[in-house]
């Protein structure tokens, strides 16, 4: 039976949410490959474990359906035996052509249990795991002698928000920007083309994997079900934004604007959500720093065009005065990082302070390291539920970065 997929808020009740717990691929982080793999520290595996668990429970406690990824792709490999599929492009785009080579791998992984598979693409698979001889000169000279990984591990993958997006009834599958995450969508594609409560009409997909342009979902925000919000970041360029405007506006009738934001493009505010969530119908947490000394900023709207093929842009600056437009409220109320002092506000966004994860409006779920932002939002009238965070901020993303919501129900 296919499952009911519907986003059309940031706030709405969430009903079901996909996660990944954190596995060996954390482990198989070591300091010279950190840099390439977009971490800054390396995590303690069975401490952030034990986080994820506190945080899947608190969205189960508030009325969420927790399911997860690498139980939902080997799912899906079981249902239709599309194994093969997945295992030659997940080669291929490990950058593994040698054909011997290939199929050394290939047959390792069609050994195992769909589950085992999963996990171990996911890890990755060291280079002294598998005793593989080949006379081509692409192996023997071209390959670096110290690669300890013939297939690099993927640890960024418990931010389940970026490889995919639920808007409204149907889901973007990104491209994402940087090497170390691009297999990561193949997952997703896995599960939305073969499981059995994906597949068909319930699920519309306006973006695939496969477009030239990179979107992640840290940048898309749901506003409501006529108003996206879409940062301009360092992973998410302009061009790859309009050809989601043009896409959803071809293929649905309900979202008919898109607010383009654009952010300093620096890894400290990599996403959009890394630096303003929605907490409320007229609330939103922000970092003072994506904003001058005027509090103006750069943002585009984008509207269906009467032109063919063309899109109506107009550009703002104030996002006070643009987000009670197409809101239709009476005022905004703007809960600045660490309060906007110069010395929380920036710890606290590198901390995620600003990545917020609405289970209900005016109910989060945030870090509890962030400790000034926290009790701000207290103070603005919002419930905070606090998770455990000395392990899972490590790797630069908060409760909206770790949670992909398939479906939030309508107030």
């Amino acid at each position: 039976m296919s499952r009911v997929f519907n986003v059309e808020s940031e706030i709405n009740p969430l009903k079901s949410v996909l996660l990944k717990r954190p596995g060996k691929e954390v482990e198989n982080l070591i300091p010279s490959t950190m840099e390439g793999l977009l971490f800054d520290d390396i995590p303690y595996l069975p401490i952030i474990q034990e986080e994820h668990d506190a945080f899947a429970e608190a969205l189960r406690n508030n009325g969420a359906e927790v399911l997860y990824l690498e139980k939902l792709t080997a799912e899906a490999l079981d249902a239709k035996g599309s194994r093969k599929e997945l295992i030659d492009q997940m080669i291929k785009e490990s950058g593994i052509h040698v054909k011997d080579v290939q199929k050394e791998l290939s047959d390792y992984f069609q050994s195992l249990k769909s589950e085992e598979m999963v996990a171990k693409m996911m890890a990755g698979v060291r280079t002294d795991e598998m005793s593989i001889e080949s006379s081509s000169l692409a192996w023997l000279a071209d390959r670096k002698g110290e690669d300890l990984f013939l297939m690099d591990p993927m640890p960024n993958l418990y931010y389940t928000r970026d490889i995919a997006s639920t808007i409204g009834s149907g889901i973007s599958i990104n491209q994402m920007t940087y090497e170390a995450r691009k297999r990561e969508s193949l997952f997703m594609e896995t599960i939305a083309k073969h499981h059995p409560d994906f597949k068909g009409d319930a699920l519309k997909i306006w973006r695939d994997r496969y477009s030239d342009t990179s979107i992640e979902g840290g940048d898309i925000l749901v506003l409501n079900d006529e108003v996206l919000a879409i940062g301009v970041s360092q992973r998410t360029s302009g061009r790859a934004i309009e050809e989601l405007a043009h896409s959803l506006f071809s293929k649905q009738n309900g979202f008919k604007k898109i607010l383009a934001i654009e952010i300093p493009h620096v890894r400290a505010m990599m996403h959009l959500d890394t630096v303003f969530t929605m907490v409320d119908k007229d609330a939103f947490t922000i970092h003072p720093e994506i904003q001058d000394l005027d509090e103006k900023m750069s943002i585009y709207m984008l509207e269906p065009s009467k032109l063919d093929g063309q899109l109506k842009v107009s550009h703002h600056t104030d996002l006070t005065e643009i987000l009670k437009t197409v809101l239709k409220v009476d005022d905004i109320n703007l809960i600045p990082c660490g309060n906007g002092d110069p010395i929380a506000a920036p710890r606290e966004q590198w901390n995620d302070g600003s990545n917020t994860l609405a289970v209900k409006p005016g109910v989060v779920v945030t870090y509890n390291r962030n400790y000034v932002s926290n009790q701000l939002l207290r103070e603005n009238g919002i419930k905070v539920i606090e998770v455990p965070s000395s392990e899972l901020s490590r790797g630069r993303g908060g409760p909206r970065c770790m949670s992909m919501p398939l479906h939030r129900s309508a107030e």
